[in-house]
């Protein structure tokens, strides 16, 4: 079959000519199809599936009768553009209430159709041709995505054990803080759980002014923080000078597929993003947003959520323990990154960890993410399916049992 007459004409940040081309099978699409296969090899073995990055939950009862009485509003049928003011305020209080972070509604916090769209369209206030943008690796790529669309150019920054899963500042060549326009953090960090500091917050900071860049830090597991208090960028003295900071419901809140976030901090970067929002979208649907304020109202909503998945995390990284992973229960998010097997007791080794993570879905239909990009580790989500508390005790009982099967070696 020949190509169509527009082959040639895809842009060059999609691939070009060589669009639709490639047969490179991405990571999560080679799980799922790992995952059929062993659901039609092995019918009467349940999976046990970490691999899911999603709450597990609905929105709560009262989020959800909010929005069922605003859907039949009048006044909600129309462009909500950049976003309501009570949406912002609702934003405003939470960050109050929970950071002690003063901030301007009306010029310093904006609303977008999830936190995902906020970091694509972030680059497109900043990014030249030939700017850099610095991110976290491993991380969520969007925001390296859209640096490349614009015609930029990112710096991975490793996160290794050896550093305590914290980029290593001192290792960046002096050409490349020169050229750097944007610093994308995540804290909590997904995947590896680490929670930043305010000594690594403020140390961020002094960066910003030597090298004259712009932080955006991505908080969306913040409310999944354990052991100790939260800690917002913007908290610290001088942060809302170099930075924004991007807010989701969908994690805390269980509001995943509600695509609901906001952008705040500075107010002329709050702005730049608010422009560029504009030009892409309409807003969020606005009986949305007035039911995302019934759950930011809600301190329960979040304290229910972390209590829950921090819960599952001690019990997973006590049943891992037991077949010598090495792993502790992490700072937060609902996730647990672990060092990957090198191989088994009979000799054979794995190439990686994304070999590993194929071996456990093939051999005993346990399902993990694995990550390359600074080692080899696989990430376990407890986003599972578990009516209470018996039924996830069940699903360590069964993850013991299938481990047992296996002697890896490390």
């Amino acid at each position: 079959m020949s190509d169509p007459y527009f082959q040639s004409l895809f842009a060059e940040r999609i691939g070009g000519v060589q669009y639709g081309k490639s047969t490179e099978i991405y990571k999560f699409e080679k799980i799922k199809r790992a995952k059929r296969q062993a659901v039609k090899d092995f019918p009467d073995r349940p999976l046990l599936d970490f691999g899911i990055g999603e709450n597990d939950s609905m929105a709560g009862e009262n989020v959800r009768r909010i929005m069922s009485q605003q859907i039949n509003l009048p006044e909600n049928r129309g462009y909500a553009d950049n976003g309501c003011l009570e949406f912002k305020e609702a934003a405003a209080r939470f960050m109050h209430r929970t950071f002690n972070v003063e901030l301007d509604p009306v010029t310093e916090i904006n609303h977008s159709i999830g936190s995902k769209p906020a970091l694509a369209l972030l680059p497109y206030c900043f990014i030249n041709l030939g700017d850099i943008t610095m991110m976290t690796v491993p991380g969520y790529p969007v925001a390296g995505t859209h640096t490349r669309y614009c015609g930029g150019t990112v710096y991975n920054l490793p996160l290794t054990a050896e550093n305590r899963f914290y980029p290593d500042f001192n290792a960046i060549p002096p050409d490349v803080w020169t050229h750097t326009k944007l610093l994308v953090l995540n804290y909590p960090n997904s995947p590896t759980g680490q929670l930043a500091t305010e000594e690594f917050y403020k140390r961020v900071i002094e960066l910003a002014h030597q090298h004259q860049f712009v932080v955006i830090q991505d908080a969306a597991h913040i409310m999944f923080t354990y052991q100790v208090p939260p800690i917002s960028f913007l908290q610290i003295p001088g942060a809302k000078d170099v930075g924004v900071e991007v807010h989701s419901l969908s994690k805390g809140w269980n509001m995943i597929g509600w695509r609901i976030a906001w952008v705040c901090g500075n107010e002329r970067i709050v702005r730049a993003f608010a422009d560029v929002k504009d030009n892409s979208d309409s807003g969020q649907f606005l009986a949305i947003q007035k039911s995302a304020i019934a759950a930011l109202d809600n301190p329960n909503i979040p304290a229910e959520a972390k209590q829950k998945y921090h819960r599952r995390l001690e019990k997973l990284a006590a049943t891992l323990r037991q077949f010598n992973f090495e792993c502790e229960g992490p700072g937060g998010t609902y996730f647990l990154y672990v060092k990957s097997p090198k191989g088994l007791a009979d000799g054979t080794s794995f190439a990686d960890a994304e070999a590993v993570s194929q071996y456990l879905i093939r051999e005993q239909s346990i399902c993990t993410v694995p990550w390359d990009n600074a080692g080899a580790y696989l990430r376990f989500s407890v986003t599972y399916t578990a009516e209470d508390e018996l039924a996830e005790d069940d699903l360590m009982f069964q993850l013991a049992e299938r481990l047992g099967n296996i002697a890896f070696t490390f």
